[in-house]
């Protein structure tokens, strides 16, 4: 999320952050977290008749957010879409269990249980293994900041595991999708309402 300012310039320079101030991103709960593409790129694949057909690097994004809960054994990983040019996914994080991850130069650490080092992680990863298969170096695959919503409770829950699962058939009506050019949202998803009035 971006601020307005005096200039081009200004805008991509004071970015406002959407993160709770003073809120414990590693306390248990449930995240909805959106990740949108450098320059909303279409790099992960096509909707066909309703559905999301992932290409190779959709398949790597696919992985890497399912390897979430390897990685880091207090989450789980529910309900998860990746689309053209994002990924939608819902993360619950249980209870902190101390656990130690191996480090390639064989010494052992506890890798961080936070909201945004998960997605740092995710970010990273995905990028430097589309960067090798494209022969890309250094190139930016996904946008600074991220989505987050903290889910207050089961309804809520229901509502954005059904947003996710139905994200494929409401792609026709997205303002998003640069294959329409129809500026207008799915009529019922209500997804505005979660974010505050803010459409990831």
């Amino acid at each position: 999320m971006e601020n307005s300012g005096d200039g081009e310039g200004a805008f991509y320079r004071r970015r406002r952050s959407i993160r709770l101030p003073h809120y414990d991103y590693a306390q248990r709960g449930v995240y909805f977290i959106t990740l949108c593409v450098q320059h909303r790129r279409s790099l992960f694949g096509d909707v066909i008749d309703g559905s999301m057909v992932l290409n190779n690097l959709g398949e790597i994004v696919a992985t890497e957010w399912r390897r979430t809960s390897e990685i880091r054994p207090n989450i789980v990983v529910d309900e998860f879409v990746v689309m053209p040019h994002h990924l939608h996914g819902l993360i619950v994080m249980e209870p902190l269990r101390r656990g130690v991850s191996h480090t390639p130069g064989g010494e052992f650490r506890s890798p961080a249980q936070t909201v945004g080092a998960i997605v740092r992680g995710f970010k990273g990863s995905t990028t430097r293994l589309i960067n090798e298969l494209q022969g890309t170096p250094g190139v930016m695959l996904w946008q600074r900041n991220y989505y987050e919503h903290i889910v207050r409770h089961d309804r809520e829950l229901q509502r954005i595991r059904e947003y996710i699962a139905n994200n494929p058939a409401q792609w026709a009506l997205d303002r998003e999708n640069p294959e329409e050019g129809v500026y207008q949202y799915a009529p019922t998803d209500g997804i505005e309402e979660i974010f505050g009035g803010i459409r990831p």
